[in-house]
This record gives C-alpha cells, structure tokens and sequence, in this order.
C-alpha cells in the first residue's frame, strides 16, 4: 500500500462517503500537483505561412497522454459508486492507459490487473509491475476485453473499460481538459485558432473531447484523424457498414483498433488519414531529432498526417496553425519501435519516410503522396 493510501473497513462495509470524499481528494491534489503539458513550437522551413505545434503529453506523471483518461476514469468510477475501498481495478489495454490507471490505483491503495496483447512493449509493462499493477497477457489483440471482464467478475472488481467509457468520462465543455489547454496555450500565438487538429484514435475518447468541444466554442477548427492503415476507423469514416477488420493489427500501440470501438464518434472526424507503420515510425525518429526529446510511434503518426495537411494548406496559398499530441516518449519502444533488429526482422522501412520527414521540417516539401480523404 502506498503512503498515501486509503484504509479499507475492516468490515466490508459499502462504501462511505468518507471514503469517497478521501479518494476524491487524492486525486484533486496529485491534479493540483501536476503542471500543464507543454506546447511546443516546430520550426518549419519553406513555410512562412503555417505554423506547427505539439503537445508534450508525455510530461505528464505516468509519461503520456493517458494520464489525462486514467484520471477521468477514476472519477468517472468513484462518483458513479463502482470504485470502492476493496475493489480491484481491471483494464484492457495495450499498455499506456494501464501505466497511469495502475499508478492512480496505487494511490488509493487498491489493486490493478492490466489484461494486454502478449506483444505489448516490455517497458511498459515494467511500469505498471512498478506502481504495484499486475499483468494478464493473451496472444489474440481482440481478446482482451473478454478477458478483463472475465477477471472482474471473478474477483469483483470493477472493468473501467476505456474503450466504452472514455468519451463520457472526460467534461469536453472544459474542466481543463486537454482540448481547452490547447486552445489557452495558442491564445497569445499568431495563428490563435488553429485550422486544423490532428489525433490518432485508440479508445475514441481524445478525439471526442476534442471535437466536441471546439463545436461546443464555436471554433472553425477541423479535426483530422491520424490512422493506421490497418485499423477500422478510416475504412469506417470511408465506408460506415464496416465496423471490424481482419487480419494483421497495426504494430503502433495505443492507436488503431480491429473493431469500432464504443467511443470512437466518427461524426466529429473532418478528414482521416491513413498512415503506414513505416512511416509513423520514420516520422516519430525525424520529429525526436528535431525537439531533442524522444517520440513514440503514435506520434509519428500525428505529424505524419500533419505533414499532409501543411503540404495541402501550402499548396492552396493558406496560412494558419496545425497542433497535434506527442503522446508518449519513445523511451517505451526502445525493445520495439526503436531497435533495429525489431524492425528489420519485421521488414519495416522507416529510413525512407524519415529521410522525406526530415526534408518537410527542413524544407517544407511533402514527405510523401499517400493516398488519404
């Protein structure tokens, strides 16, 4: 048990509102204890006109932008009276997401059961053993939601399922969340209301929040979504009666899914763009060199799509800002995404996009022409 912990009755009694009132508070202070996230400033060359920011989401304590969803999710429980002194905390995931929930529940002192894909990358797991979490692995992607309802039932606990309930977890009218940091942070840059946003999607629950709240200010903004090209999302935005996939998954973690997840809003999605693993993983190398801090794979992703879009608003004599996530280091992927032998023995090509994504943030050129909507 942490020194911060939450005593249980040693009745088993039902939750107390003290209790609650205590877990509450917990949460409020480590929220009070935690800076904002930086938005960082991309210098592009060749484009006078447009300007790029990420957010360092992996400032965050737990290193990424699900720390941001853990918390939300917690609340979301505790209030709706599903979390209580005694209840061990169950989440599928492949990985991120069951970082920060296993460090919000070490917190108050309850136990955690991360259920994800054998093929998660062994830093992340490291972290949630760490925080006291521990993890249930299964060969088959899909499984894991099965499966980590199956463990909570058995020790009744509590399946936080991010996948159902991140959309509705987090306040998109504001509270601080990640799309109104944006929008404070860009107050006092040139472009102040950006043109476009751009998000990968796992659970569905940031570009949710996103979306709904810049229709709920009344922004102009669009949101693009950054995909991979082997998840359901842009084959559903393309075409709505498809809803799974089949087949080989994406090797980015935390975004892309083999089946339309229950938070993924499609509705609020302007643009998707579908983006190959190579090329998540080139672009994720040349942005890292360029902000002198690592990147994940995911955000790869991001500035991929990004990129496209630059390279259209270019083309088309427009001028304006871009902000998209840096959502995870990629001190996560460095048995992974970030070993050569990894990706040489799974045929990924991340040399060529990172030499195009190099030229694009140098030069302002198009680091590819991959077909996107």
């Amino acid at each position: 048990m942490s020194p911060t912990a939450i005593p249980a009755r040693a009745d088993g009694a039902p939750v107390e509102r003290a209790w609650l009132s205590e877990a509450l508070a917990l949460i409020a202070a480590e929220a009070a204890r935690s800076a904002d996230t930086h938005l960082l400033r991309v210098p592009l060359g060749g484009l006078p006109g447009i300007d790029l920011y990420v957010k360092d989401e992996s400032a965050h304590a737990t290193g990424s932008l699900k720390h941001r969803l853990a918390r939300s999710l917690f609340l979301y429980g505790l209030c709706n009276g599903w979390i209580g002194p005694r209840t061990t905390i169950v989440e599928a995931s492949s990985g991120s997401t069951a970082v920060s929930e296993a460090y919000f529940a070490e917190a108050l002192g309850l136990p955690f059961v991360a259920v994800m894909p054998s093929s998660t990358a062994a830093e992340k797991v490291a972290e949630i053993t760490r925080y006291g979490g521990r993890c249930h692995f299964v060969e088959d992607p899909g499984a894991v939601y099965v499966a980590a309802a199956r463990i909570a039932a058995e020790t009744g606990g509590h399946f936080m399922d991010q996948f159902t309930h991140a959309e509705r977890a987090t306040d998109w009218r504001g509270n601080n969340n990640i799309a109104q940091s944006i929008f404070d942070q860009m107050s006092r840059e040139r472009f102040p209301i950006p043109r476009w946003l751009v998000v990968g999607a796992g659970t569905g629950g940031t570009s949710a929040t996103i979306g709904r709240f810049v229709r709920y200010r009344g922004h102009p903004t669009r949101l693009c979504l950054a995909d991979p090209e082997a998840s359901v999302f842009h084959r559903h935005l393309s075409d709505p009666a498809v809803t799974t996939v089949s087949g080989p998954c994406s090797i980015l973690e935390g975004i892309g899914r083999s089946r339309l997840e229950p938070s993924f809003l499609p509705q609020l999605i302007d643009r998707w763009i579908a983006v190959p693993d190579a090329a998540s993983l080139g672009a994720a190398r040349a942005l890292a060199e360029k902000l002198g801090r690592s990147c994940g794979s995911s955000t790869g992703a991001n500035l991929w799509a990004a990129a496209l879009l630059i390279r259209d608003m270019a083309e088309r004599g427009e001028t304006g800002s871009v902000v998209t996530l840096l959502c995870d280091s990629g001190d996560r992927y460095r048995s992974t995404h970030l070993d050569e032998a990894w990706t040489r023995a799974r045929g990924i090509d991340w040399k060529t996009p990172y030499t195009g994504m190099v030229a694009f943030l140098a030069h302002g050129s198009s680091p590819d022409t991959k077909t996107d909507a």
